[in-house]
């Protein structure tokens, strides 16, 4: 999937782009301060109460009932379709308190596969899984515990990352699939006014406080009916008939985007330069800051002309532009020999590869350097991506050494 639809599945910030939404936030800051303040307060009394109360209906709907005044409200839709045989269900992940919110309707089990152990662990509400390193062994862990007669069923989560729940699923992992022949689906829709449910990189106990500030989360759990799996049906098919069941019941996409893809492009957000503006404030002249603007645009001039030297075909606005935007003088020569096709190439009078027809020196002909074009496709697996790149990188110093041969008039007996 594109860049684009990564940006829709997640919520890159915190508040609103719409000014009247901003206006509202601001005039409701002050009162949700002080519910902040309010709910901190009353949530210890809930955690209390949790951890004092047996497992049973009633303490359910006490939890439920506090919980609605901390601002997470609670709505299901086909209780009845929930089986109490079912010891796995499967649900998307929108919010840190997922976990939480199923257990307020039906006892189940969560288990902490990364993160916080021991009381953290326990106070979240998950189940400590000790060996944490090994998937393998986890895997077989919960498969016997699945087994076991008397347990309560298994929540899992298998985009294994949250969305902002209004684009797509991430795709499923399989490996919870294996645990058991048959589960059941839990659609989870989480709608919250003024604020983004969360935002990459936000701990737990900072989008908590933010729960706590905001008016209300209102939570809609919708159970479907169970489904099993198929004679000769593999973990994956298993796995993606499950996604599809909730994005339709969601009216949401099925995406091929991972956790991983996720983390990769948090990780390009977070090195990408920011777009500022290059005009200076008016004040900043008597105070002398104007400097810092000149030494930004000759860092990226020196910085497009190295690009230049490689690919002088390239017209060097397409290269600064490209430059404000990676901040990398590598990933610009990468991205424009990614889309050679579309970049515009430079009219001039002589050849871009090799000296002019006047130049008193004339070597042999020697055919024009070429470049090794880039992958048609984008690379399955990391390891292809990688190699892709690596062959890449390999045909752009190739060319550039000989562009370099060919611009100082040498050859190879010349070299020495």
């Amino acid at each position: 999937m594109e860049t684009r639809g990564i940006e829709d599945m997640f919520d890159f910030r915190r508040f609103p782009k719409d000014g009247l939404l901003l206006l509202l936030l601001l005039i409701y800051s002050p009162v949700g301060l002080c519910l902040m303040f309010l709910r901190i307060f009353i949530g210890i009394h809930v955690f209390l109460v949790s951890c004092a109360l047996p497992e049973s209906f009633v303490r359910r709907f006490i939890v439920r009932t506090m919980c609605s005044v901390l601002g997470m409200h609670v709505r299901q839709k086909n209780p009845r379709s929930r089986d109490k045989n079912t010891k796995l269900y499967i649900c998307n992940h929108v919010t840190e308190f997922d976990h939480n919110i199923i257990n307020l309707l039906t006892p189940c089990n969560t288990p902490q596969l990364e993160g916080s152990t021991g009381f953290v662990c326990w106070a979240r509400g998950f189940m400590e899984m000790h060996s944490a390193s090994a998937q393998g062994v986890i895997g077989e862990s919960l498969q016997r515990y699945c087994s076991t007669e008397g347990t309560l069923p298994l929540l899992l989560f298998p985009e294994e990352d949250t969305t902002n729940g209004r684009a797509g699923l991430l795709k499923f992992s399989s490996w919870p699939f294996s645990l058991t022949d048959s589960i059941q689906p839990v659609a989870l829709r989480v709608t919250r006014p003024l604020l983004a449910l969360s935002t990459p990189e936000s701990s737990w106990l900072t989008e908590l406080l933010w729960t706590f500030f905001a008016p209300c989360t209102v939570y809609h759990v919708s159970w479907l009916p169970p489904v099993s799996r198929q004679d000769g049906e593999s973990m994956q098919e298993f796995a993606n008939k499950a996604q599809e069941l909730l994005a339709c019941e969601l009216g949401l996409v099925s995406t091929q985007i991972t956790k991983a893809d996720k983390a990769e492009h948090i990780k390009r957000k977070r090195h990408t330069a920011p777009q500022t503006s290059t005009s200076v404030r008016p004040g900043s002249i008597s105070l002398g800051f104007i400097q810092s603007s000149g030494i930004e645009d000759h860092r990226i001039n020196k910085m497009a002309q190295q690009v230049k030297d490689v690919l002088p075909h390239v017209p060097l606005n397409v290269i600064t532009k490209d430059l404000a935007k990676t901040n990398c003088v590598d990933t610009t020569i990468t991205n424009l020999l990614e889309n050679s096709e579309e970049t515009p190439v430079e009219a001039t009078g002589t050849s871009s590869f090799g000296p002019s027809k006047n130049s008193s020196f004339s070597p042999s002909p020697t055919p024009s350097p070429t470049i090794k074009p880039a992958a048609k496709t984008f690379g399955k697996s990391p390891a292809d991506r990688h190699l892709s790149l690596q062959e890449r990188k390999e045909a752009l110093y190739n060319f550039a050494r000989r562009r370099y041969i060919e611009k100082h008039g040498l050859d190879q007996e010349d070299s020495h």
